[in-house]
């Protein structure tokens, strides 16, 4: 370092601005050999700096990718796609292909199926597929080719149509956990219900606008999960930072003046980053190769989907580094090095200031205070800079708030607790600079759950039905593909399959006058009880609900377009009362019992109204393998008391998963930090164990250091937090509402995350706390 350094001195006269630049550069370039070659010690700040600034680096470069991944996953289903309107007007030919959607559910996973028969010799083929599969055979992707293999598919393997015969590819999938599969059926026939011809597959691939209300979940999601993330990586470029400082005092007793000393800090940092960069590439190539395995509200995405945007990751890679820089000479702004020592711990120090701190929520406030009453209708990027400001506060209050608040807390309380709160006197700014991230992303939190609160209140809704009643409800058109055609048929086959109760009728329109139209409803009294108040019942009887003037009328019962033989009202038919049927809606029209009932047309549709065996998991699956074994169209309803939209349903499952890996993330980041604080202080805790410190006592005041700060910033995260959410709640027209249940969970979880740092830096701590730690070189 001397020879560098005289090296500089003796050098040939130059041009200033060349000279300077040059030996500013030799300076920096230092500061990376230092980082480089200082030593184990030396080696460990820029190896913790590299893994924290990568862990980072991984997390943002995995979220600015989501775009991209769906984007893959939309263009990959429009080009599958087979819903085609006016598929009467394709004439057959030797590439047109029939189809029928034949999809189901599996424990609550979507299965989608399709049954298929060629036109022709050369038939189009839908995108992963190289085939016609073979009769009796199917063509199925690969997850559901395991599933079906393992023992959990046993239910499954009864409902498909055929063996398992090849596998789908990647691009006639959305991700590689759909299920699917297609299947040859030889009796399809256009004109079947539900059966289209195809003469091409795919449509165009247009992304429907989102809902304003959930577009504001998204933002706000997107916000709060990158925002600790951002933190995380800008205080990870501070590790060591004591360490750091002892090395630029050695560097000023060799003749560095003060503007070197943070050039050579600058090139330590920038060298960091840049290695974290490095090291956070590796993590994220290594991480989306597993991408693969996981699985958020049924939505899978494959690795190569898994591309971050060129721009951004340009923005990336060159803002990482510069933030390393200014977070470094931040870092050396309160710090004097002197050729003997770090001037840091002086008690007699300038309080932080508060005006331009707590400028910037009310910045973000002002910001969003435009968009309230706009009804959902807001500019997004003026939503992003709003919560992004007001969550920024967070962390730039929280310093000055623990200044005030620590530096009153009294010596009082046992001896963990008065060495805690003296170390967070001291230097309390490294554990306040952790804790942000936390009270960052509470506060976020805070205002999500107040949105979801509303938006559960507004999207998840009441369906009128009552499951205690009926279970399920399944709807069929009989045509070719049954292997039933009478209700009785039905009944038997239902209950063959583990239903306790099967209660089903034949469902037809009757046809009057000019354009009149009423429901009819043909069945046994037990049936149609469900449907209406029948004091007396007898096989013959007809019931009119509502339609007292159809008594004596002749009408025409059947397809309306096609209504069957004329059918006259009994003039003995009665009025009664009408029941809500299961789905909550009021029933209208005739009643029927079989014996006077007209002859049933070719294709009738039946309704079953089934009860499931209390208790019994499978239930449901085995229902829906009954009845595709009686018609593959054949649908099954299953009864639900409240509904939530799948849309907000799948942002809320999207959210806790980001929320998952941001949490890990902020703890590791408490957890580096704790154990770098702890190496750093390894000689005063070999100090306090030759003096008889007890461990337990050590365990206590680690922990209160952690503790304090968390306390400290979920208060504040609650205040802002709360602020945040109303002026969001007042964006999208929503009364103010305190979730306190969701502000204790926060809290709760911040709380689970200290203790499990602090179980986490014992095994060190008890490490650094021998007697040998004395010994110094």
């Amino acid at each position: 370092m001397t020879g560098i350094l005289e090296a500089g001195r003796h050098a040939p006269p130059a041009p200033v601005h060349t000279g300077r630049l040059r030996r500013w550069a030799a300076e920096v370039g230092l500061g990376a050999r230092l980082a480089l070659t200082g030593g184990r010690e030396g080696l460990l700040r820029t190896a913790l700096t590299a893994v924290g600034v990568g862990l980072g680096v991984a997390v943002l470069l995995l979220s600015v990718s989501v775009p991209a991944m769906l984007d893959a996953r939309s263009s990959r289903t429009a080009a599958r796609d087979d819903d085609r309107y006016g598929s009467e007007q394709i004439t057959p030919g030797d590439s047109t292909v029939l189809t029928l959607n034949i999809n189901t559910s599996y424990h609550g996973k979507n299965v989608r199926g399709r049954l298929v028969r060629p036109d022709g010799a050369h038939p189009i083929l839908p995108p992963g597929v190289r085939s016609v599969p073979a009769p009796g055979t199917m063509l199925v992707s690969p997850a559901l080719r395991d599933l079906l293999a393992s023992r959990d598919g046993a239910l499954l393997r009864d409902r498909m149509p055929g063996t398992v015969g090849g596998t789908i590819g990647k691009d006639g999938l959305s991700g590689p956990n759909e299920l699917v599969y297609y299947a040859l059926r030889d009796d399809l026939a256009f004109g079947q219900p539900n059966v289209q011809r195809l003469d091409r597959y795919g449509s165009a691939n247009v992304h429907e606008p989102l809902d304003p209300f959930l577009l504001m979940l998204v933002v706000v999601i997107f916000v709060v999960l990158l925002m600790p993330v951002a933190m995380f990586v800008a205080a990870a470029t501070r590790f060591g930072g004591e360490q750091r400082d002892r090395r630029l005092a050695a560097v000023r007793l060799v003749g560095a003046d003060s503007g070197m000393t943070r050039r050579i800090a600058a090139g330590e940092a920038v060298i960091s980053a840049v290695l974290g960069l490095i090291a956070g590439a590796g993590f994220f190539l290594i991480g989306r190769q597993f991408v693969e395995y996981f699985e958020v509200a049924q939505l899978s995405v494959y690795g190569s989907d898994v591309r971050p945007p060129l721009p951004l990751l340009a923005l990336l890679v060159v803002s990482v580094p510069l933030a390393a820089l200014a977070m470094s000479l931040v870092a050396l702004r309160r710090v004097v090095v002197e050729p003997l020592g770090v001037v840091r711990r002086a008690t007699a120090r300038t309080h932080r200031r508060l005006w331009w701190r707590i400028l910037t929520p009310l910045a973000g406030a002002a910001l969003l205070a435009p968009l309230t009453g706009s009804h959902g209708e807001f500019n997004p990027w003026q939503a992003v800079g709003g919560v992004s400001l007001v969550l920024l506060g967070v962390a730039l209050l929280l310093p000055w708030v623990f200044d005030r608040l620590v530096g009153r807390l009294g010596a009082g309380g046992g001896l963990a607790w008065q060495m805690a709160v003296r170390r967070l006197q001291l230097s309390g700014g490294s554990s306040v600079r952790a804790v942000g991230a936390i009270a960052v992303a509470a506060a976020g939190t805070i205002a999500l759950q107040m949105l979801f609160v509303a938006a559960d209140a507004a999207y998840t809704k009441n369906t009128g039905q009552d499951p205690a009643r009926v279970q399920a409800v399944t709807t069929v058109t009989m045509s070719a593909l049954s292997s039933e055609r009478d209700a009785a048929g039905l009944d038997a086959r239902l209950r063959a399959a583990g239903m306790p109760s099967v209660s089903t009728y034949r469902r037809d329109v009757a046809r009057f006058g000019e354009d009149g139209f009423v429901n009819v409803a043909i069945g046994d009294c037990a049936v149609l009880r469900e449907l209406a108040v029948l004091d007396q019942c007898a096989d013959g009887d007809v019931f009119l609900l509502d339609q007292p003037e159809l008594r004596g009328q002749t009408v025409g019962i059947g397809d309306p377009d096609r209504p069957g033989p004329p059918w006259t009202v009994p003039a003995t038919a009665r009025t009664a009362t009408p029941r809500l049927d299961p789905y909550g809606q009021p029933v209208t029209g005739l009643l029927i019992t079989p014996a006077a009932a007209p002859a049933a047309r070719a294709d009738p549709s039946y309704i079953s109204y089934v009860r499931l065996a209390p208790g019994d998991p499978d239930a449901e699956e085995r229902l829906r393998n009954a009845a595709m074994a009686i018609n593959p169209t054949m649908d099954v309803s299953i009864m639900r008391s409240r509904a939530a939209d799948s849309t907000f349903a799948g942002i809320r499952r999207g959210l806790f998963a980001g929320a998952t890996v941001t949490l890990l993330l902020v703890g590791l980041s408490l957890l580096v930090g704790t154990v770098e604080q702890l190496r750093e202080r390894r000689r005063t805790l070999a100090a306090l164990i030759a003096f008889g410190t007890r461990r337990s006592t050590m365990g206590w005041s680690i922990l209160w250091q952690t503790l304090v700060p968390v306390a400290l910033g979920l208060v504040l995260a609650t205040a802002l937090g709360l602020g945040l959410g109303a002026l969001l709640l007042a964006t999208v027209d929503v009364p103010f509402h305190a979730d306190v249940a969701g502000i204790g969970i926060v809290c709760g979880i911040a709380g689970g995350v200290v203790l499990l740092v602090t179980a986490a830096s014992l095994p060190a701590l008890w490490r650094l706390m021998r007697p040998d730690g004395l010994r110094f070189e």
